[in-house]
């Protein structure tokens, strides 16, 4: 579940209900997601790119929603690997994730936490669940988008924002029936902590059953809206948006709406949306699995970059590995640590 809340979210600043002249933006399109394998085999829900989402979603490259319930010594993760040219962006909701990349920078991801990569001109690095996840189960859930780097920053030195989950800024809806954590950009003059070389809004909302939300949103980003969990409806017009799937926005508007129907089932009781948006950059694109730069060029000397060493080296001991250890909540055979 969900590890930012508020103990009394009628207490929070609240988003201002739209005026007469405002304008809603429209839903393009309602796209469901593929249920694909990534890393060392561990599911996600990808709502795209897919055959059904090609196009409309500058600057974000990808969207993939881990979810899983583990069984002792299932757990999976992404290992060793390089990225260059753009910026990955893990937010979870639940589990624990262990970041080592080979610049000597990472860190633990927890319920809540945020960590912002900006590959920049490249580097390796693994991503893998905490040994404890691994020895006894557990639920994971979190999000990983690829953001693009315009062509002046795609170079830039590997850079991290470790945004822990008290970080966020947490503001309520008009009428106080959702909580709105704001983790990059600004909503209704209330900026989250994330820093970004491309303008963008990230949100995550949850949502009372039958509550709606009404979000202020830039006319020159693009916008969508994922159902990690729960059904409701997307726009002034209501299209059904259902659990996994993605409302893509159309057009110049002044504000979204999201709405969550009369009935949730996930353990929060919430329907639970993420929205996204940002300025596109409108630059060409030419990508190679990790690699996302401007011409095929660029991708060949990505390629032989990696190959010959020049985006670092993996630290003696981390290769192969499956699991890493979280220092802040180890496991030992036999048990656990003991205050």
């Amino acid at each position: 579940m969900p590890a930012v809340t508020a103990p009394d979210i009628l207490a929070l600043a609240r988003i201002d209900a739209p005026g007469l002249e405002a304008r809603p933006r429209a839903v393009a399109k309602v796209v469901d997601s593929i249920r694909t394998l990534e890393g060392g085999g561990f599911p996600v829900r990808r709502p795209f790119p897919t055959q059904s989402l090609i196009d409309g979603t500058d600057p974000f490259l990808l969207f993939d929603h881990m979810v899983a319930a583990y069984e002792p010594r299932e757990a999976k993760g992404a290992p060793w690997h390089p990225h260059r040219g753009f910026e990955t962006v893990t937010y979870l909701m639940d589990g624990t994730f262990v970041h080592t990349d080979s610049h000597g920078g990472g860190g633990v991801i927890r319920g809540g936490d945020t960590q912002w990569m900006t590959a920049g001109s490249g580097l390796l690095h693994d991503e893998l669940p905490s040994e404890k996840l691994v020895m006894t189960g557990g639920v994971f859930d979190g999000v990983q988008l690829w953001v693009n780097l315009p062509k002046s920053a795609k170079w830039n030195p590997p850079n991290y924002q470790d945004i822990k989950g008290q970080g966020l800024t947490l503001v309520a809806s008009t009428d106080g029936g959702a909580l709105v954590r704001v983790i990059a950009g600004e909503v209704a003059g209330h900026a989250g902590p994330g820093r970004t070389y491309t303008p963008i809004t990230m949100v995550h909302a949850s949502l009372s059953p039958g509550a709606q939300v009404r979000v202020p949103w830039q006319h020159s980003y693009s916008a969508m809206a994922f159902s990690l969990h729960g059904d409701g409806h997307v726009g002034d017009e209501r299209r059904p948006l259902r659990e996994s799937q993605l409302g893509l926005f159309a057009g110049t508007g002044d504000y979204i709406t999201v709405g969550a129907g009369p009935e949730q089932h996930h353990t929060t009781g919430q329907m639970e949306v993420l929205l996204i948006g940002g300025e596109p950059i409108n630059e060409p694109v030419a990508r190679y699995g990790p690699f996302v730069m401007n011409s095929k060029a660029e991708i060949l000397q990505a390629v032989e970059d990696f190959q010959s060493g020049r985006m670092g080296q993996i630290p003696a001991g981390t290769e192969g590995r499956e699991h890493a250890p979280d220092p802040d909540d180890p496991w030992v055979p036999g048990g656990f640590e003991q205050d």
